[in-house]
């Protein structure tokens, strides 16, 4: 599989990491940014091919990677239109972008997965919201899958509406989780304990509830219940929180990122963006 990433940064890297020697050789790998210092890198790194602009080395791959901001994607598929006579798959990990408005930038191309993946594709451990456009073939869409799985879980949408919840729950939610362990560091270190020790002792009741939650056959609720004697500490705490509107908040604050999610794709896929 020769495969093309537009844009080399760090979800390009995480993927290519994960593919380089995997997937596919290094070799097979090809990577185009402005950059010079940061192709360095991954040429040494993973031994991929690069250029600093789309040449013609794109127009050879099967699947090219669109790893660009999403301010950036209009101008990089107008460069990128008259590489497509191969028919490759395009997958966009680029947020708020549409489908719609990628294929009409592409004079109607239609082989487009669009995917939202998340930043624990750092470590592998990340999961990624997918959907297929109508001109995505069986084959390309197992492509499209391969390599994501290639940084974490994947989960297929059949509606490319849901991308935007899947961006506030899963692409924005590891800042939720971050937000969360601050505020836990934070009264840890107000009741007493060091900064180290506070650290030390959320990450790590983050990291086991969390594994707890994945592997019991058991739902989160009933998890959660099992902690909670009545008239206990962790009681004492829950009810604090139900007091103060903490799940609420939480739930609009998704909701909140859903509707700026679809925003932005109304934004930056309109005429005048």
């Amino acid at each position: 599989m020769k495969i093309t990433f537009i844009g080399g940064g760090n979800m390009a890297s995480a993927l290519i990491a994960g593919l380089a020697g995997q997937l596919t050789a290094g070799a097979n790998i090809h990577v185009v940014d402005p950059n010079p210092e940061q192709l360095a890198r991954l040429a040494d790194n993973f031994g991929v091919t690069t250029a600093t602009q789309v040449d013609d080395k794109v127009g050879d791959s099967g699947v090219i990677v669109l790893a660009v901001k999403p301010q950036q994607m209009r101008e990089v598929a107008a460069g990128l239109a008259p590489h497509l006579a191969g028919q490759p798959l395009l997958l966009s990990i680029a947020a708020g972008i549409r489908g719609v408005d990628l294929a009409r930038w592409l004079g109607g191309y239609g082989a487009i997965v669009r995917t939202m993946p998340n930043t624990p594709a750092l470590i592998g451990r990340g999961i990624t919201g997918m959907v297929a456009m109508g001109g995505v073939t069986a084959a390309q869409k197992q492509a499209a899958d391969d390599i994501m799985k290639a940084v974490g879980a994947t989960v297929w949408l059949d509606d490319e509406a849901l991308i935007d919840p899947v961006t506030a729950v899963s692409g924005s939610g590891p800042a939720y989780v971050f937000y969360f362990i601050e505020a836990m560091q934070q009264a840890a270190q107000e009741l007493g304990l060091t900064e180290e020790q506070g650290k030390q002792l959320a990450l790590a009741t983050f990291a086991g509830a969390s594994q707890l939650a994945a592997q019991s056959p058991d739902e989160v609720a009933v998890l959660r219940e099992r902690v909670t004697s009545k008239g206990g500490t962790t009681y004492a705490a829950l009810v604090s929180m139900e007091q103060s509107g903490v799940k609420q908040a939480i739930i609009e604050a998704v909701k909140a990122a859903s509707a700026r999610g679809r925003e932005l794709g109304e934004q930056l896929g309109g005429d005048g963006a």
